[in-house]
């Protein structure tokens, strides 16, 4: 093989790696599998797809070594092939929002629709805060998906609960929302919820895989 057709050969099958992923569709696939494993079924519900074209999109990244498939018990799970997958979606999230303006502004504009501009934090901020302040952390995703990993001392609170579960929160405190990550609209729900209750809320941008990527303490 000459020189030419090596690198021929090495940068097409590297295309074939960001071709997988040149899809909104399953781009939103591998943030959700940043959280864990899911079926079909639950991938499904979760992106707003039907069966068959969630299955041809896991397919896609099956194929491309992205995704593998295990089993447990009866259920057939879905999940990243390794950490380095999910730290390339950040890497292209990040690259997104500070070239591409109209990112940034899609997700200021939801917000804006959602609540009002209230601030936001960043995990390092809230390492600090949980350091010298008085202050409660929701984790507002499903149960399952904290129970696989979640920022030390958070409380579950699926977004579905928080409502019947207002009482429970002293107003005196700061109550720091998260979710899946800067993209996930549980926490900007469960914001506007505290917000609009009379709450002093914060929405955390990251995510519990950003947070555990930064070797920050969690609980399992």
């Amino acid at each position: 093989m000459d020189k030419r057709a090596f690198k021929d050969k090495v940068y097409t099958e590297l295309a074939k790696v960001a071709k997988a992923i040149a899809n909104p569709v399953r781009l939103e696939i591998i943030d959700l599998l940043g959280q864990g494993p899911f079926t079909v079924e639950q991938i499904a519900g979760s992106i707003s797809q039907s069966m068959a074209n969630t299955s041809q999109h896991l397919q896609n990244l099956k194929n491309a070594k992205l995704v593998q498939v295990t089993k447990q018990g009866n259920f057939v799970l879905y999940a990243l092939a390794s950490s380095s997958v999910y730290q390339t979606w950040l890497s292209l999230r990040t690259l997104g929002i500070e070239f591409n303006a109209e990112v940034g502004k899609v997700v200021d504009d939801f917000r804006q629709e959602q609540h009002e501009a209230l601030p936001t934090i960043h995990a390092e901020q809230l390492t600090t805060m949980l350091a010298e302040e008085e202050i409660v952390v929701l984790d507002v995703r499903p149960e399952q998906e904290f129970e696989r990993g979640h920022i030390q001392h958070a409380i579950s609170m699926p977004i579905h609960q928080l409502k019947d579960a207002l009482k429970k929160f002293a107003k005196k405190k700061t109550i720091v929302v998260y979710c899946r990550g800067p993209f996930c609209v549980y926490a900007d729900e469960a914001v506007a919820l505290l917000h609009n209750n009379g709450f002093k809320v914060l929405r955390l941008e990251e995510g519990y895989p950003e947070w555990e990527i930064k070797g920050l303490p969690t609980g399992k």
